[in-house]
Order: C-alpha cells, then structure tokens, then sequence
C-alpha cells in the first residue's frame, strides 16, 4: 500500500541543475561580446573623424603657409618699388621701412644683384633678429635690370604662421620629397616617441616648390582595448569569472546536499513505512498531509485517499461521531494529553481496532507551528492481552481468596478437633454412667447416642476437611524475582491505572535468581502490591509505588514495596501478620499471615517500616538459588 512521502523528486535531467552556474557566466561573455564590438565600431568612427579633422587641419595649415609666403612676396614687390629710385648702396636698403620689417620678421637677408648678378648691396644677417636655426629659402623680385633677393628662415616662417591651438595639438614640419626635414615648429626633427603618432601630408607648392607640410598627432591615439572601459570590462570579466567559481563552488555543494537530502529522504521514508507504529501529519485545520503505510494498512485506505481529507475522517466510528470530533477539536486546539489517549476506529472491512494516540506539535522551517505530528499505535491486541489477563487476574483474585479461605478453614478445622474430640469423651462417659444406673431414661440414652454420633460424624468432617486443607510442600526452582515482581504489577495494571497511581521500579541489572516457587511468589507480590492500593485510594495527590529489588549479604535477595500511603502508624510485622487482623472494613486479616507464612515456608524473613515518603514498607528476603550461589 503506498503512502504519501513528502515532496516528490525533480524529474529534470541532472546536468540542468549542474550547469546552471555556467548561464551566468554566458551571459557575462555575451554582453562584453557585444561592448567590445560597440568599442571597435566606435574606435573605427574615431579614427575616421580623427583623421578627417587631421587633414582639414593640415588644408587650413597649408593655406595659411602660403598666405605667409603671398605677404612676403607683396612685401618683397613693395620694396622693389620702393628702391627703383633709390641709389644703389647698403644705406638705400638700410634706409627702406620694408627691409626693416621683413628682418624683424623672418628675412635673414635682402641681397641687391645686377644684370650680371653681382651684389650691388647687401644687407647682413647679422643686422636681422630674426635668425635662427633651420634651412632658408628666398625670394627674389625684378629690381629695374637687375634683381632683388630677400633669404628668409623657413622655420620663422612656419611657426609664426601656423596658429597656436594648431601647434598645440600637431607638432609641423616641411619635408621635401627625400624625407629630409626642411624646417619644423620646434627645431627638431620627428623624434621615436612620435614616429608612431597619426599623421598626415599636404604638397605646400607656391614659394616652396617640392616641399610638403606634415602633421603629426602630439598625443598617441590609444587602440580601443587600452582604453578605460575596456580595463573596466577586464576587471568585471575577472569579477565574472571569481564569481563563477564560486556559484558553481556554491552549485556543487547545493547538488551534494541535494543528493544527501534525497538520500536522507529515502532512509526516512524507508524506516516510516517499515515502523509498525502509525504516523499522521494534520495542519491547523486538520487536514491530512501525511500518513505512512502503517496507517494505511492500520484503516485498511490509501494514501491517496487519505491525504487531503478533513473531519469526520472515513475510519471514524459512525456511531461516534460527535464525540470524536469534540476530541478532534481539543486536540487541535493543544490540549491533548501529553502521554497520549486511546482512540476506537473502525476498519475499512467494518472492524473496530484500538489504539493509542500521540499529538506532538508540527514547526516548519521557520519555528512556527503549522500543525500536528501524530503517532498512533494498534493496541488492540494488547487490550485483548490487558482483558484476559485481567480474567486472569481475578480468577487469581479468586483463587488467592479460596486459599485465604482455605487457610481459615484450616485453622478452624484445626481448632475445632479438640472440642470436637471432647465433647465425643464426655458423650461417651455420660452414656456409661448413665447405662450403670437402672432408672436412665431411654429418651435421653437415645438423644446421647445421637449426639455422640453427630460429634462423631462432625469429626470426620473436619478430619476431612483438613487432610484436605493441607498445603504440599513449595515446589521450588531457580526463577527471576524481579520478572514475577513486573508481571504481578502487570496483572494489577487496570487497578493500579483507574486509581491513578504510578509505579516505580528500582531493579538493577543481571540480578541473580532465587531459590522460590514462582507460583506463590508470585501470589505474596500481588497481595503486597493490592494492600499498598488499597491503602492508596484514598489518599489525595499523587500515589505512587516504588519496587525495589537488591542483593541483601552474600546469599539473599530483598524484595521491598513501598508507598507514600498513611503508613502503618507504628505497627510491626508480628502484628499486621497476625492471624484475622485488617485494617480494612471488609478485610478478613489473613492475607499478609498466609504472605508471611509462604516466605518462611521458604526459608525466608519478611520486614516491616516506614518508607522515605512516610508511607508503608514491606521487604521479604529470599535465599538465592543454588546455581548464583555457586557463581558467586
């Protein structure tokens, strides 16, 4: 029969819940997949405009150069005009104001030639602040038959034409056709650290025929994979992939405890369905959430059609329904009985069975209460056990009152032989002397004879009576004190249970056996127990009774019972032993004699006192059995 076991499996395949760390880590590569691509792309768009602004920049450069060498020459024609007139002396060209001009900016020299170009005048460099470093260049103007020449520095000329904001972001220079370095903005050829850099070239043209104007980037654009967002993409590909370690770190050790979970939950569901005690989880409401194949088969229903169900439950007594279910509500509410109750229910084929309850709380996860964990156990055999041996026990009962009466009957057929014997003596004595005298009356010899006969035939009877009455001899054996001791409280269970009083034990283990008749033992124990009850019933709170068992010197074995009754208010053994004396109202005062009797029958003592409640205290001591003697 299958029964509900808790939550059900996952059907997935295995290597879902395994590699389910890795989508992380995929999905990781694909956004940086796509980053990196938006970077290339936008790198490539850089670049373009990069170099689209570097060779309009070169085109407005340019033209600014040739405007320079445009002003020169106008200056050059200015001063050709000027010096038409002029004579031909050094003072002339001294004395013009555009000579003057064009050396404070970038002339180095203005030469006067002839027809023959031979120097008419010269004006030296070293009359000019415009010097410097650097390759010049010339330009020359008609000067009537001859020819006028001006020098001028093409590095002045470069760096006081291009603008500031130019230089500052591209280092210039004139390169002729051979790569040679005609002039540059800082008087140095392109150094290593720029040989890489972007650049770009533009033919100048005009007054500097062959000569070209580069561009180079001062600053180095940095390929996209150097840039800061792709150390940023590093760095959290590295945290992606530190954090995947330890998600599948994580992962394995989720599976392992996984795989220990199911493992632990097929121990458990293997060990509820093969216990022989019931289990049934309710929630609040009482609605079944859990039964397990004892249960079933304990209502004979299954799972199935168990778990989901609310009051009145199908295995309830129909005859009882309002009654279990004000208990069902009692115990919903928390105030089950803590060492349980019984319960009847009824069997899907119609039979009832008994059985005994356990409500305990049901905490989930977080510590609140959901419901209620029940165990239920079938004690219908063993009531059927508590009810024979109950007949059991009053038949003992029985039996233990026949032989106390029997003991009477001894007793008094014992003390009843003598008058008997008497009484025939003195009947025979008078029918003699009454038979010497000659006026005896017939009617009174007739009456003695009769009496004499009654005596006589009431003697029989007693003799009967005794030799009937009397006890064989114990037949003894090696038996197990303290198992006879459990087994008469067993059999007093029911009475001991209905006055409420609770049994102790103090037996320890591997006790050795004594040497006694188990049957009678047996009967002084049930009798010792039943006074300790009886004494018990009437007194308020708690009741209890203590067994207690243990070695009493080399050879014996006390057996000692005890309670926290009125105790026995001063009295000794001899006198609660004493023949026809009870405490009881209805008590005939031979029950602790005949005790007495069959414990010294076994060469036995048996004690009186008060025990450590204040109740009373029985002991008889035993003598052990030849076999734990000899182990000893």
């Amino acid at each position: 029969m299958a029964s509900n076991s808790g939550p059900t499996s996952s059907s997935a395949p295995r290597w879902v819940g395994v590699a389910f760390w890795v989508w992380p880590l995929v999905a990781s590569l694909c956004f940086v997949a796509g980053v990196l691509l938006w970077a290339y792309r936008a790198d490539q768009l850089e670049q373009q405009l990069r170099r689209d602004t570097m060779i309009a920049d070169a085109l407005s450069a340019e033209a600014q150069l040739r405007a320079q060498l445009d002003a020169e020459k106008d200056a050059l024609a200015r001063l050709a005009a000027e010096l038409k007139q002029a004579p031909r002396s050094s003072q002339s060209l001294l004395a013009a104001n555009e000579v003057t001009q064009g050396l404070r900016r970038h002339w180095i020299s203005v030469t006067w030639l002839d027809a023959n170009r031979r120097i008419v005048a010269q004006v030296p460099p070293g009359l000019s602040d415009a010097g410097g470093p650097g390759i010049s260049s010339h330009l020359s103007a008609p000067l009537g038959d001859g020819l006028l020449v001006v020098r001028y520095s093409v590095s002045q000329l470069l760096r006081k034409g291009a603008p500031w904001w130019l230089v500052r972001k591209y280092e210039l220079q004139l390169i002729d056709s051979s790569e040679q370095v005609l002039a540059s903005v800082d008087d140095l050829a392109v150094g290593p650290e720029l040989a890489g850099h972007e650049s770009y070239r533009v033919a100048v043209g005009g007054g500097l025929p062959g000569a070209y104007l580069g561009l180079y980037l001062r600053e180095a654009a940095l390929p996209f994979w150097r840039t800061l967002p792709l150390v940023l993409i590093a760095g959290f590909l590295a945290l992606m992939a530190l954090a995947t370690y330890f998600l599948r770190r994580q992962m394995l050790r989720i599976t392992a405890a996984e795989l220990a979970w199911r493992t632990d939950a097929g121990w458990r569901r293997a060990m509820e369905d093969s216990a022989l005690v019931g289990l049934r989880a309710r929630d609040a409401h009482g609605r079944i959430l859990y039964v397990n194949r004892t249960f079933c088969d304990m209502v004979g229903l299954e799972a199935e059609a168990l778990v989901g169900l609310t009051p009145p439950m199908p295995y309830w007594p129909a005859n009882a329904i309002e009654e279990v279910m004000v208990r069902h509500q009692r115990n919903l509410a928390g105030q089950a009985p803590r060492e349980g109750y019984e319960a009847v229910w009824r069997h899907r084929d119609g039979h009832l069975l008994d059985v005994m309850v356990f409500e305990s709380p049901l905490i989930d996860a977080q510590g609140q209460q959901s419901g209620w964990m029940g165990s239920i156990i079938d004690i219908t055999e063993r009531k059927q056990l508590q009810a024979r041996e109950h007949h059991r026990a009053q038949a003992m009962d029985q039996q233990a009152r026949l032989t106390t009466l029997g003991e009477v009957a001894s007793a008094l057929a014992h003390q009843l032989n003598q008058p008997l014997t008497a009484i025939m003596g003195y009947n025979a004595g008078l029918q003699r002397m009454l038979g010497q005298s000659d006026n005896a009356s017939p009617t009174v010899m007739s009456a003695l004879q009769q009496q004499g006969q009654q005596a006589a035939e009431a003697g029989k009877i007693v003799r009967r009576i005794r030799e009937f009455l009397t006890r064989r001899s114990p037949q003894r054996e090696a038996c197990d004190l303290s198992q006879l001791a459990r087994h008469a409280c067993e059999l007093l269970s029911r009475d001991l249970s209905n006055l409420h009083i609770q049994v102790l034990w103090s037996v320890p283990e591997n006790l050795p056996f004594v040497d006694a008749d188990p049957v009678l033992m047996e009967q002084v124990v049930i009798n010792l127990v039943r006074n300790a009850a009886d004494a018990l019933a009437t007194q308020p709170g708690k009741r209890h009774i203590r067994v207690v068992l243990a070695s009493y010197g080399p050879g014996s074995l006390r057996l000692t019972i005890e309670d926290n009754g009125p105790g026995l208010q001063g009295r000794t053994v001899e006198e609660i032993c004493a023949p026809f004396y009870s405490t009881k109202s209805s008590g005939m005062g031979m029950g602790l004699a005949i005790c007495r009797s069959v414990v010294e029958a076994h060469h036995g003592s048996m004690q009186a006192g008060v025990s450590e409640w204040g109740g009373a205290q029985i002991s008889l001591t035993l003598p052990l059995a030849a076999e734990a003697v000899l182990a000893a």
